[in-house]
Order: C-alpha cells, then sequence, then structure tokens
C-alpha cells in the first residue's frame, strides 16, 4: 500500500498529490494537523514537515525527496524530463514556487487566513495580507511573461514546474484573492492545469470553516 500523510491546506501536499495522480499512482491520504503532529509522526519524520510518502514499510519524508523519488522510480509520464539545461530550468522553477512564492504570498495570505484563525485564534493583519497581495501580483506577470513564450511555465509541456506553482496557487484561490481578471496569460494556463483529471481531487478539497471562492472549481471560472 501507498500512503502519503499531508494536510490538503499545504501546497507542498497538494504538489504531491497531483504528481502521484499525473503519474496514474493508487494511494491512500491520511490528514494530518501540521501544527500539531502526532507521536508517530514526529517518530516518522523528526522535521515535524509533511508530506511523509510510505510504501511497503519505507519512508521517504520532504516534498523534495518524494518529488525526485517518484520521478526516478515511476518513469511513465515524467515531469522533470528535456536535457540538462532543461531539467535545471523545472528545477529553478520548482524552486521559485516551492520557496519564493510560499514565502512572498503563501505565509502572509493563508498564514493570517488560516493559521491566525484556527492555531493563534487571532484576527489576521490586513497590511499583512495586502502585502502578500502586492507580492502575488509580482509572481503572476511572471507566469504571464512565462506562458505568454512558452505555453507552460518550463516550456511546450506540462512540468513539475507547473504543479509547484498551481499547487500555491490554488490555496490563494480557495480564498478569493487571485486578481486573475489582470493576468489573461496566467487565467488561460491556470484554467488548463485545473482541468487535469489529477487536480479533480485538490478541487474537491474544503477548509472546514472557509467557503471556497465561486469561481474555485470552476474549471471555465
Amino acid at each position: 500500500m501507498v500512503l502519503l500523510v499531508h494536510n490538503s491546506i499545504l501546497p507542498q501536499c497538494r504538489k504531491i498529490r497531483v504528481l502521484m495522480a499525473e503519474k496514474r499512482m493508487l494511494f491512500v491520504l491520511k490528514e494530518e494537523n501540521p501544527w500539531n503532529l502526532s507521536k508517530d509522526i514526529m517518530k516518522i519524520n523528526p522535521a515535524g514537515e509533511l508530506p511523509i510518502f510510505i510504501y511497503d514499510g519505507n519512508i521517504i519524508a520532504g516534498n523534495y525527496a518524494i518529488t525526485e523519488f517518484l520521478e526516478e522510480t515511476y518513469t511513465q509520464n515524467r515531469l522533470i524530463q528535456g536535457n540538462n539545461k532543461e531539467r535545471a530550468e523545472v528545477r529553478r522553477l520548482v524552486d521559485w514556487f516551492d520557496n519564493k512564492f510560499y514565502r512572498d504570498v503563501y505565509q502572509y495570505i493563508a498564514g493570517e487566513k488560516i493559521y491566525k484563525r484556527f492555531v493563534l485564534r487571532q484576527p489576521p493583519e490586513s497590511k499583512r495580507i495586502k502585502a502578500g497581495i502586492n507580492n502575488l501580483r509580482f509572481h503572476l506577470e511572471y507566469i504571464d511573461w512565462l506562458v505568454e513564450r512558452n505555453n507552460y511555465l518550463a516550456g511546450a509541456e506540462l512540468s513539475m514546474a507547473d504543479i509547484s506553482a498551481a499547487a500555491q496557487l490554488s490555496i490563494i484561490d480557495y480564498l478569493g484573492d487571485v486578481p486573475w481578471e489582470d493576468y489573461k496569460n496566467a487565467k488561460l494556463w491556470y484554467s488548463k492545469i485545473k482541468s487535469r483529471p489529477s487536480f479533480k481531487d485538490i478541487l474537491n478539497d474544503r477548509i472546514k470553516g472557509i467557503y471556497p471562492s465561486k469561481h474555485y472549481a470552476d474549471l471555465d471560472f
């Protein structure tokens, strides 16, 4: 059995779920609270981070390790491919969205609207949300520029870069904070990504106590 320990509000977990679906893998999900991990999970991964991939008694922790393992093991539908320069570009963009976007946008917007509400029991700080949205516009401009030239983020075909970016954006879109109408190329690109069968389960995710934006699961916005 393949088990993915995850949480649906973490983009790193969404990224791995979409990757596994693209590779047509059968797997079971186990939800864990990222802010209060069980002792069993801490024993498995002392870093205290999700996701965790478990198969046949083997454990792989961390989204980068899982990504590379899946790419090397399940070679169908590779999402990091091409020559060495092209693969490096995919990895550069994966790092951009997994880290820079996460710091610039997710931690500001989701941190205020989700973490503060459910963990700290505090009201969100509007200045931080506005800062996150301003940062988001910078990233959307970059996506607009990339897809205008490449069709997808790293080239003509879907890659791990697209999955990483869409996993991050999907949560911000759930919260209704993506100004899609100002970024036509990015909007068309995201529509293509969320129309893929691998994204179906992501669009069914719900955050308890927070309703998704009206267009969240609408494939045509």
